[in-house]
């Protein structure tokens, strides 16, 4: 009788049912419990923590943020909390741990300050005044503002001549060098000694206004060092601090909730449009999200016509023939292939090869050191087209063979060719399937960065591929990328514990940018698909 009831469970499929839906519920609890984690412990960064004053047996005094309480290993009812003290050029560490038995009085003063600093990370103490000949001088820290202001501009305008007005003047006489180099190399005539000494007399120029611009900065920098602020520390001892080097400085135990948000979405939009500092453990992620983005952009520029062309020949253009066969094997294998296979490759062929023989061609001037022969953005995101080329075949396949033979056929009865059939009727209709390929390429590449790292993908780019100097986009120079500020943050750091909260952040980041990219994808394969579907009615 019970066999009997089973084997009827099992024949109407309720089983199954109950499997797949099992399996589908463990898969989103999985993947919503990732996101939870990335979420709790990256957004945390931002808040504004209270610090903690712990008086303790021994008489020493310590401040800083909790960070973790926890039981102690092999000690019954002992406990322990973890506290990030800052001042690391004081304590050479970011992090000490306490046992909870040896505080005797715990506090929360009103007037400790978290600094945030260029350099060196956080410091906490307490405002003093403001140092001057002869002692301190009595400053409040509302009186501060001014100075930060101004110091927030000082930043600015060093940023600007450093980055702007001295860049544009080294790559002019970089230009120029490599012209003078070139024209050296030719046939000595009077023609090109005359070139040689307009050109000459150009570079001299640029040179004179290049030590204008750098006794500028001098003075500049010289400016910065004017105001300095004396900060007491928790055990007693003193540190001088130049406002220049302070980027915000806050009293987080007497901050309301709404200045406690506020400084939040602060902090938060900080991060996404600044320049990272300490190696990369402070600061944004600004150039990483402009690298990742871009590259992805150029390698679904460069895999989506590659991968429709092929799909279309495969399927419209050949028969099961041999060679046909091959091909699809071969596309097929090409999928499990590991991503560093590609980025070997990739060096090989694109760096060294093409990218060398662009050196050779029109840039010989600038031998041995290699303009396109080396790793960069381009090279990366070809690199990165070639690993994800099979998603688009396959999926491009799959999308034309969805289209209605009926459709074709009325096509070649008002007299269409095949090609205009094909390319009126049969490619709009599989628009959708070719944008899943795209959306799988493209969430594939995001993540990618085995093949980066001996591409292109670099732990800081000095500047953007994109910019203001002619021409404009440098597909030539090496980028920043989140999935390897990831590995790098998380495992070359030199303060890993201080550096993890970075990393929670810029993988949801990287999690987001990736959404942001397939989401704009998505609506317009779902435009189309729309589209087409009534047309086709």
């Amino acid at each position: 009788m019970k066999k009997t009831i089973m084997n009827k469970l099992f024949k109407n499929g309720d089983p199954y049912i109950w499997l797949t839906a099992g399996t589908l519920t463990i898969s989103i609890l999985m993947v919503t419990g990732l996101i939870a984690l990335i979420l709790v412990k990256g957004l945390g960064m931002f808040w504004p923590h209270k610090l903690v004053h712990y008086t303790l047996k021994d008489g020493a005094a310590v401040m800083g943020e909790i960070k973790k309480h926890e039981p102690i290993p092999n000690q019954k009812d002992s406990y322990r909390t973890k506290l990030k003290v800052g001042n690391r050029e004081v304590y050479t560490l970011d992090f000490c741990w306490i046992k909870n038995q040896n505080i005797v009085l715990q506090e929360y003063p009103v007037t400790a300050l978290t600094i945030e600093r260029v350099e060196w990370g956080n410091m906490y103490g307490f405002f003093k005044g403001l140092k001057v000949e002869g002692g301190v001088k009595p400053f409040k820290l509302s009186d501060m503002k001014p100075l930060l202001e101004e110091n927030k501009k000082l930043h600015k305008r060093i940023r600007q001549i450093e980055k702007k007005e001295i860049g544009k003047i080294n790559q002019k006489i970089e230009n120029f060098r490599l012209k003078l180099k070139g024209l050296t190399m030719r046939q000595q005539s009077r023609n090109v000694q005359e070139k040689i000494a307009s050109i000459q007399a150009n570079i001299e120029e640029l040179e004179k206004s290049y030590q204008t611009k750098v006794e500028t900065l001098t003075d500049l920098y010289t400016s910065a060092q004017e105001y300095e602020v004396v900060i007491s520390l928790v055990d007693g001892s003193e540190r001088v601090l130049p406002v220049f080097q302070i980027i915000r400085i806050y009293a987080p135990n007497e901050m309301g909730i709404f200045e406690k948000f506020c400084f939040y979405f602060q902090k938060v939009w900080e991060f996404l449009v600044d320049d990272p500092r300490e190696a990369n453990t402070e600061g944004g992620i600004f150039p990483a999200i402009f690298g990742t983005v871009l590259m992805v952009l150029i390698m679904t520029i460069a895999v989506v016509p590659l991968g429709v062309i092929t799909a279309v020949y495969l399927k419209e253009y050949t028969s099961d023939t041999l060679f046909a066969r091959l091909v699809r094997i071969s596309v097929n294998n090409l999928a499990g292939v590991p991503s560093i296979v590609f980025g070997v490759f990739g060096l090989g062929f694109f760096i060294y090869f093409v990218g060398g023989g662009i050196d050779k061609m029109f840039y010989h001037e600038a031998l041995p050191t290699p303009t396109f022969g080396t790793g960069g953005i381009l090279w990366a995101s070809l690199t990165l087209a070639l690993l994800t080329v099979p998603v688009v075949v396959v999926t491009t396949e799959e999308g034309l063979s969805s289209v209605p033979k009926s459709l074709k056929e009325a096509s070649y009865a008002l007299g269409a060719t095949k090609f205009e059939t094909l390319w009126r009727v049969v490619l709009p209709q599989a628009t959708p399937g070719i944008l899943t390929g795209t959306i799988l390429a493209m969430a594939r590449a995001a993540g990618e960065v085995a093949p980066l790292m001996i591409t292109g993908v670099v732990k800081l780019a000095p500047s953007l591929p994109l910019d203001g100097h002619f021409p404009y986009v440098h597909l030539d120079r090496k980028f920043m990328h989140l999935g390897f500020h990831v590995y790098d943050v998380g495992f070359q750091s030199p303060n890993i514990e201080a550096a993890l909260p970075m990393v929670y952040t810029t993988t949801l980041v990287l999690v987001m940018t990736v959404l942001a990219l397939n989401m704009g994808a998505i609506i317009v394969r779902n435009k189309l698909r729309k589209r087409y579907t009534v047309s086709s009615i």
